[in-house]
């Protein structure tokens, strides 16, 4: 069955250099995103509450972009991506998650999800 992939463009007050540490290191994934962070190359472990799931980092822009797949994901074509947006004239900045749901029941709940860790992260932040 094919996953839906979704995009969420959230604005958040933040230089894009210090975003990039909170979605790329372990110590800032551990911030917002999990409760624990562990990188051994370009596989991340993360833990939360009893349970982990380990990721592949795919692609990594610095300052710019990071792309993880999930490794139970197998061999579909889903993966998470945080991409950091400059707007050229405001100089506004923004995060960009793209992500796949399962099917059309769980893409509220997977949105959902996400908005709240971006919130968790703007508070972190003090964004």
């Amino acid at each position: 069955m094919d996953k839906i992939k979704f995009e969420l463009e959230i604005p958040i007050h933040a230089s894009p250099s210090m975003l990039y540490n909170y979605i790329a290191t372990p110590s800032g994934l551990e911030k917002w995103f999990a409760n624990k962070v562990n990188s051994r190359g370009k596989i991340i472990t993360f833990f939360w509450d009893g349970s982990e799931e380990e990721a592949k980092i795919v692609t990594k822009k610095s300052g710019e972009k990071i792309k993880y797949k999930w490794l139970e994901s197998g061999n579909d074509e889903s993966y998470f991506e945080f991409k950091i947006q400059v707007d050229s004239l405001t100089k506004d900045v923004s995060i960009i998650i793209t992500d796949f749901a399962d099917d059309e029941e769980s893409l509220e709940e997977a949105k959902q999800l996400w908005m709240s860790q971006i919130e968790e992260l703007k508070h972190i932040i003090g964004a």
